[in-house]
């Protein structure tokens, strides 16, 4: 009976490699994604090695002209369009087949001196880090995006929350300058993430380096890395730089899903702090008054999938062993891609629905006039008025409050000057000393913003400096990003040049 099974599963799987589930599970998901996104990455590093082979003349004038004929005719187009094929593991030894079909045995001398083990890991690192560059356009854009909606909004009196509770008076710009500058952060750690991705694992071959005389500064150089991975081992085995990228998009979502989150709950219409453009709301099917907020909560989950995608590439790399291994390549790299692309779909999204939508200005100012978060202004204006310590002070405004709460009057509008006197007696023996106008003046939130003129404070002065002080670093990110990708093409352009200099007769 256990022989007609094997039989069966031999007659479905077929008796040499691959397996057909092997290949559908594995192989052709692989090689899908190899020639959708190495390939060009991959002659790139055909070129630069032939090129640094004939510097440093481990083969011959003719020799590299022949491979580097050989490379030019390659017809990136069909290995594009083409499936896998059980004769070839991978789209590697696919375009190594072409080339010696092209140029002969000679094309084998490409090879000299490397492994896919260091070329795999470089090619994984030159597209890591372009995707990573066009994400932090895409912050760049947002940050860029939310500065000019916050300078709109440096008046825009709202009530600040600490434990979902009525905290203080503040403004809309306040709190979008907070995630500004959280943006900004993450665009730094991005910036450090693409040191460590740019690093060049040429030259390191299998694990121990060759005892060919290659120059594995000269790789870094055409191939427009900041480094070279001086340890071979290290160069083939580590996996942090993926997963320093994974955290760092992994954070970068965490945080923008939390903003997510407050302007889903500031869309209900119980607190009703903007209206939605109509682009991004959808409206039921069955309730003619409902505009919901589809959009934010999309933001909100689809930064969710961000985090899981990204902590699929942690928990791969999780107790495997340091060495080259299969968890940290291929299967892998597609989950970063995912996440990274979709996080710079959500900067965009969630860029553009911000500067659309319509804020509530009066009722936001409405609703901060009329809350007990304005009383901490009184506690300061009692301390220095009555000369007494803010402790007491604080026991003199709270036990007013508790009063009115305790009457069922829960509006600012119920504090009056002759509580807090009734209060202040009772706490210190003393009448106030504040004069009717200065008290009532402590409880504006207008007053509140206006005297919050420290550095990272509300008042809007300060917040239109600390405004355009970002704005002024905005063209120096930019600038990082556009050195950084000009580097890649102009090596991209060298590399071209090289291969033209091959062809010609």
């Amino acid at each position: 009976m256990f022989q007609d099974y094997k039989s069966r599963i031999n007659a479905q799987e077929g008796n040499h490699f691959p397996s057909n589930t092997y290949r559908q599970m594995v192989l052709q998901p692989s090689y899908d994604e190899a020639k959708k996104h190495f390939l060009r990455s991959m002659v790139q590093i055909h070129i630069a090695h032939l090129k640094m082979l004939e510097e440093q003349k481990l083969v011959g004038e003719k020799e590299a002209k022949e491979i580097g004929q050989a490379i030019a005719n390659l017809d990136l187009n069909y290995f594009e369009q083409q499936d896998y094929h059980p004769q070839f593991e991978d789209l590697f030894f696919r375009i190594e087949h072409n080339l010696i079909e092209l140029a002969g045995d000679i094309a084998g001398n490409l090879h000299i001196g490397r492994s896919r083990n260091d070329m795999g890991i470089a090619i994984y690192r030159m597209t890591l880090r372009k995707k990573l560059l066009s994400l932090m356009d895409e912050l760049l854009q947002l940050r860029s995006s939310l500065i000019l909606f916050a300078k709109e909004h440096t008046h825009t009196i709202m009530i600040g929350y600490t434990h979902t509770q009525q905290a203080q008076p503040t403004t809309f710009a306040h709190y979008l300058k907070a995630v500004i500058d959280q943006l900004t952060r993450d665009f730094k750690r991005m910036q450090a993430a693409f040191y460590t991705i740019n690093q060049s694992s040429m030259g390191a071959a299998a694990l121990t380096t060759t005892g060919f005389n290659i120059n594995r500064e000269r790789m870094k150089e055409l191939l427009a890395f900041d480094g070279v991975i001086e340890n071979a081992w290290d160069a083939v085995a580590g996996a942090d730089y993926i997963a320093e990228a994974a955290s760092v998009i992994q954070l970068a979502a965490l945080n923008l899903g939390r903003t997510s989150q407050d302007f889903l709950q500031w869309a209900t219409q119980e607190f009703d702090a903007f209206i939605l453009a109509s682009p991004y709301v959808q409206i039921s099917s069955i309730m003619p008054q409902k505009r919901n907020p589809v959009s934010i909560e999309h933001t909100r989950s689809l930064l969710s999938s961000v985090i899981g995608d990204s902590q699929t590439v942690l928990q791969m790399i999780h107790n495997t062993p340091y060495g080259d291994i299969v968890d940290t390549e291929d299967d892998m790299q597609p989950y970063l891609w995912r996440a990274m692309e979709r996080l710079g779909g959500i900067y965009k999204l969630f860029g553009s629905l911000v500067v659309t939508m319509n804020v509530n200005k009066e009722k936001l100012l409405k609703r901060a006039q009329n809350s007990f978060a304005n009383v901490t202004e009184l506690a300061d204006s009692l301390v220095r008025s009555e000369g007494i310590s803010f402790r007491q002070s604080h026991r003199i405004v709270s036990s007013s409050i508790k009063t009115l709460l305790a009457d069922k009057k829960e509006s600012l509008e119920s504090l009056t000057w002759e509580l807090v006197n009734e209060k202040s007696i009772e706490e210190t023996g003393k009448p106030l000393k504040i004069s009717k106008q200065h008290f009532y003046n402590a409880l504006k939130p207008e007053f509140f913003i206006k005297i919050r003129t420290l550095k990272g404070g509300p008042a809007p002065e300060t917040m239109l400096n600390s405004l355009l002080q970002s704005e002024k670093v905005t063209p120096l990110l930019a600038q990082w990003i556009k050195e950084k990708n000009d580097k890649i093409y102009k090596s991209e352009e060298q590399l071209n040049e090289y291969l033209e200099g091959w062809t010609k007769e």
